[in-house]
């Protein structure tokens, strides 16, 4: 059975011989091992080395995996105080390789799967973070109509647009009723603030490990996944990424949750936050349970959707089937939140 992900190498080589400058074959498509949603490919050729994302094959939600919208916000960011890699290529011909996709440089750094930072040493896993919050701030001090995006999210409360995004999203994925799924989507529908007026480009899926880090220090060098950025309420981003603090550890959704940060040399949340407002950031400590519980009921969505596609045959990452079962998991912590 011939696999789904696999590129068709002398295609796409082709393609881009003929519509990238510089661009020279063969090449060779190797997909990464991470990831639950775009297939993420390192593309090594006779000119050099690239990253493509594509969207999955097969059946999709008719508003998920917008390759088009990614490369929009890399071509208004590229250049500017939020580090990206250099767009290159936007591709919509499902005929070259079977599905949308773009091409953009690769950016030569490191990853850290885990939040826990294990690979840096104690003394310097704060100023780690530091980094991740002030790139954070950064994008959302962005002036979204200077660098193009005015029009990249619909006006109006984005929580209740984004509550009410989410909840058909999980609908369409979903498998089976779950109880702390029901009662989440019920408090939070319950309780959304009003909205204060507040925008910025917001990633949507802020964590570690969608960040490029130099090889050898505590900078940024690329912020990547742009799938879910939107015009949206600063706060939704900074929340997501405190929601590693909450999560248990897992091998699929690595957390924080259950170690000494202190003897580890991570921050707490409080700590985040302030570095957050120090950067320029605003927090409303009222809004803040809701933005928690509101974020875990978004990632028990995309995880459900991950399950779904795993289903289906169509999921990009073997971790799939596991993704799928943190679902009332994830779910229950929200509650907690909510409490909070």
């Amino acid at each position: 059975m011939s696999d789904p992900f696999a590129l068709p190498e002398a295609a796409l080589a082709a393609y881009l011989e003929e519509r990238l400058p510089g661009f020279r074959g063969p090449l060779r498509a190797t997909k990464f091992k991470g990831g639950q949603s775009n297939p993420t490919y390192l593309i090594e050729a006779a000119s050099g080395r690239s990253v493509l994302r594509r969207k999955p094959p097969g059946p999709l939600l008719a508003s998920a995996h917008a390759i088009d919208r990614e490369y929009r916000v890399l071509q208004a960011l590229h250049g500017g105080a939020v580090p990206v890699a250099r767009p290159l290529l936007l591709c919509t011909d499902d005929a070259v390789i079977g599905s949308w996709f773009y091409l953009m440089e690769h950016a030569d750094g490191r990853i850290y799967w885990d939040p826990a930072l294990p690979e840096i040493e104690r003394a310097q896993r704060g100023a780690y973070y530091a980094e991740i919050v002030r790139v954070l701030a950064a994008l959302h001090a962005v002036d979204v109509a200077a660098v193009g995006l005015a029009d990249f999210g619909k006006p109006g409360n984005y929580f209740a647009r984004q509550l009410h995004r989410w909840t058909e999203q999980y609908r369409a994925s979903e498998t089976q009723s779950l109880a702390p799924m029901e009662a989440l989507i019920a408090w939070l529908g319950a309780h959304v603030p009003a909205d204060d007026g507040r925008i910025a480009l917001v990633h949507g899926d802020y964590r570690i490990d969608n960040l490029i880090f130099a090889k050898d220090a505590p900078q940024v060098i690329a912020v990547v996944d742009w799938e879910l950025s939107t015009l949206g309420h600063p706060l939704a981003d900074l929340a997501y990424f405190c929601m590693a603090l909450r999560l248990p550890r897992n091998p699929v959704i690595p957390g924080l949750a259950g170690i000494d940060r202190a003897a580890e040399g991570l921050p707490e949340e409080a700590a985040l936050i302030a570095a957050y407002r120090a950067a320029g950031g605003v927090v409303d400590a009222q809004q803040w349970p809701f933005v928690l519980a509101f974020n875990f009921f978004r990632l028990a969505a995309i995880a459900q959707g991950v399950a779904k596609r795993a289903l289906q045959g169509n999921a990009s990452s073997s971790k799939a089937e596991a993704t799928g079962q943190m679902v009332p998991v994830i779910a229950s912590l929200g509650l907690q939140a909510a409490m909070c």
